[in-house]
């Protein structure tokens, strides 16, 4: 059996028998418990996420925003999205936004967590599910390895697949790219760009602000070009999508194989809802109130699947015989939006591709470094794993569809399966966390955070405030846990 052949098959199981039931049962359970919040506070998430950063320290809430949606915004959007109808059929799409709306609500518990259990370190603040994990579970052991889990996802992982994804856009130039020498060439220009960024630090956070929201603008922009342009066959379209997402054989013939897995699969690796690794960009965010970073995060997973995803969702179905084109992927994405604007369709396609791609890197690496940081401070080993970082780019460049896929996938999936696991374990202190953001909002103030306003004792940075429950923001105190 080769390594493409085994990848896949664990792949399978990890998704059909486990991961499917952990992220659709704990979105459910947390829309219940915060009845609803990604629903009810869409219009707060709103505001949360244009707010002004608190302080000198940390970054912005809009720049941890942008930070998280660089690492979700990425080729999932457009490749994963693609692999997923040509695989599975339309329905998938339907599940990826079902599984969308579920899962903001498990984005709002885990990064408001994040937020309330950050670390001070120097001017900026460090967290994420490694920090809570340990301070909150009391278990070091069990942060470790979440720690190193998402390491292998985002660094290799995650960032060979877009490396890869990035050389697939330029098939449509040269033909068959294992006959050519364009993606070492290729490999080797990213993984130089990355290193120095690795190296630059400081600038992530300014440069996905800048070139997230310009991207997502430009892709969002030919999308409702097509759909205006095709307007007619929208309600045939959202039919397809809706009869192949509760057909019978669709859903469960072939499960592995099946719209629904797909969906949730490629919804997954392109939200990452629940999966615990937006949490690291919250926790960097200099905010009064640990749940203004959770309804934030829930506007970031909206942007990426119902709006960046539904966009390619709609350039394929309403362009072209997609079923029977022959291509897959962002080749796939390349002809429909050729079909509509012309030649140049195709080289938009690659530019956007490109820097969805690169950014995505750059947001991994964020989330990487903080667990690396959270394992040791050594400055030796950050220089090793930056260096090891910039040489899986490279590798991914000439990985092959199955392997780059299966493998983040793989770990992808291992990184959630602990990350659920915490955040159900904990999730009573985010629900606790929302309710005294609910009060004070309810008594016209603009929440303020301290630990004792629901009963804790064990946080670094939001005993700070100095106050106790008799002089709480809201008055009163706060729920107890």
């Amino acid at each position: 059996m080769d390594l493409a052949t085994l990848l896949v098959q664990v792949d399978d199981v990890l998704y059909t028998w486990l991961l499917i039931y952990l992220l659709a049962g704990s979105g459910i359970y947390f829309s219940i418990r915060t009845r609803f919040v990604q629903i009810r506070r869409f219009k707060d998430a709103m505001n949360c996420m244009m707010e002004k950063k608190e302080g000198d320290k940390g970054v912005s809430s809009f720049q941890a925003l942008m930070i998280a949606t660089a690492s979700r915004v990425g080729t999932g959007n457009m490749a994963g999205v693609a692999t997923a109808i040509i695989m599975g059929g339309p329905g998938a799409a339907f599940w990826m936004w079902l599984m969308a709306v579920l899962g903001s609500a498990s984005a709002f518990v885990e990064s408001t967590l994040a937020q309330i259990y950050k670390k001070k370190e120097g001017d900026s603040f460090k967290g994420g599910p490694a920090y809570y994990i340990e301070r909150a579970l009391h278990a070091r052991w069990l942060g470790i390895i979440f720690a190193i889990s998402l390491i292998a996802t985002f660094a290799f992982g995650f960032n060979g697949l877009q490396a890869y994804n990035i050389v697939s856009a330029f098939e449509v130039y040269v033909g068959n790219l294992q006959e050519s020498i364009l993606p070492t060439v290729i490999g080797v220009i990213l993984a130089v760009c990355a290193l120095v960024i690795f190296f630059a630090g400081d600038v992530i956070g300014k440069i996905s602000s800048v070139l997230v929201p310009v991207m997502a603008g430009l892709y969002i922009l030919i999308g409702v070009f097509v759909i205006i342009t095709n307007i007619t066959r929208i309600p045939s379209v959202l039919a397809l999508i809706l009869a192949d997402a509760f057909d019978f054989k669709a859903v469960f013939g072939g499960f592995t194989g099946s719209c629904m897995v797909l969906g949730i699969k490629r919804g997954l690796f392109s939200n990452e809802a629940g999966m615990g690794s937006a949490p690291n960009a919250s926790a960097s965010a200099t905010v009064s109130h640990p749940a203004k970073q959770g309804l934030a995060q829930i506007i970031s997973v909206y942007i990426d699947t119902l709006l960046i995803c539904s966009t390619t969702v709609f350039l394929i179905l309403l362009t072209g015989d997609w079923a029977f084109s022959g291509y897959s992927g962002i080749p796939l994405l390349q002809q429909c939006v050729s079909r509509v604007i012309g030649p140049i369709g195709i080289h938009f396609v690659t530019v956007i591709v490109c820097l969805f791609a690169f950014t995505s890197i750059i947001g991994n690496y964020f989330y990487a470094e903080a667990n690396i940081l959270f394992i040791t401070k050594n400055k030796t080993a950050m220089t090793i794993f930056r260096i090891a970082a910039a040489i899986m780019v490279f590798i991914g460049a000439g990985n092959s569809l199955d392997v780059a896929w299966s493998l983040a996938d793989i770990t992808m999936g291992l990184e959630a399966v602990v990350n659920i696991i915490a955040i159900v374990l904990l999730g009573r202190i985010a629900f606790a966390a929302l309710d005294d953001y609910e009060k004070q909002k309810k008594a016209g103030l603009d929440p303020v955070f301290y630990e004792g306003s629901i009963g804790l004792n064990d946080t670094d940075v939001w005993k700070e405030c100095g106050l106790t429950p008799d002089t709480s923001p809201a008055g009163q105190p706060g729920p107890r846990l």
